[in-house]
């Protein structure tokens, strides 16, 4: 049986990741979730496994959990992509695991987060509890702009905008990490570099450079994965002006196209090869 590749775009990373199965002659199937028909009553679909790529959170989620109660593995699991699609409970995790981390807040009401901020010390940021790429994630510099800010927030229909979680402003050189973590191997790191913005998201034109893969990077990255469950991910640690390393978040379908140009590693084997040996060893324990 093939391993499906779930993905509803294929974008760059996943076409290299087809490629990456077809040059180390794995069998894999390219599965588009939104023409998916899972019919419980035939039982198991016909794949060894699923990888997960799909950019749509809840349809990932919602997918993978279907397919592991009919019995085909997934990578990343089903709890992994709850987790980590979800910034508050990353941070729970984080803060379970020990793990050092900016500190963190997490309020229900303007005026209770409000109160809350000073704690923290200005600036704070204001994330929201879902997203990607930077959106809506707001640094806030007093109270009269965190109160526009909040109460923008709370006037939005989603209800999600009306979690309000606030995390400590790190004090950054200009730049931040992201480590490419599979299993308790870190493939590869960037350095993503603010252009024209205090964000460093390369998705909103942050610069990609290459970051050397230290024993303190690999201790807080591998523990920061481990602590949300585990699998290939992205986490994006911060960097204060002591050079110290914080967890900050964790994407479990990380981009990595800009992994692979600034540094030339081949992130796509690097993340078939886990994956087969994930599965064989979920294959080995049910035999």
């Amino acid at each position: 049986m093939p391993i499906a590749v779930v993905a509803s775009r294929i974008r760059r990373e996943e076409r290299l990741i087809l490629e990456a199965f077809e040059r180390l002659g794995l069998r894999c199937e390219h599965v588009d979730p939104r023409g998916l028909r899972l019919l419980l009553a035939d039982g198991r679909p016909p794949y060894r496994a699923a990888l997960m790529r799909e950019v749509s959170h809840s349809r990932a989620a919602s997918v993978a959990t279907t397919l592991e109660a009919l019995g085909v593995p997934t990578c990343n699991k089903p709890a992994v992509l709850d987790v980590c699609g979800d910034k508050l409970r990353t941070a729970l995790a984080f803060h379970s695991a020990g793990l050092r981390m900016p500190q963190a807040a997490a309020t229900w009401g303007t005026a209770a987060a409000l109160e809350t901020m000073p704690k923290l010390g200005y600036p704070v940021v204001v994330k929201p509890v879902t997203g990607s790429w930077g959106h809506l994630t707001t640094r806030v510099r007093d109270e009269e702009q965190a109160r526009a800010v909040l109460e923008h927030r709370a006037a939005l229909p989603n209800p999600q905008q009306h979690v309000f979680f606030l995390q400590e402003h790190i004090d950054k050189p200009g730049r931040d990490i992201k480590a490419y973590v599979a299993g308790d191997r870190v493939i590869c790191a960037i350095y993503k570099n603010a252009v024209d913005d205090w964000r460093t998201n390369t998705a909103i034109g942050g610069a990609a450079t290459p970051c050397p893969i230290t024993p303190e990077l690999t201790e807080l990255a591998v523990a920061a994965a481990h602590a949300v469950g585990g699998g290939f991910l992205g986490v994006d640690l911060l960097i204060d002006q002591q050079e110290r390393l914080y967890a900050n978040e964790v994407n479990h379908t990380p981009e990595f196209h800009g992994a692979v140009d600034a540094t030339g590693i081949d992130v796509a084997q690097g993340i078939v090869e886990w994956a087969v040996a994930e599965i064989e060893a979920r294959e080995g324990a049910q035999a």
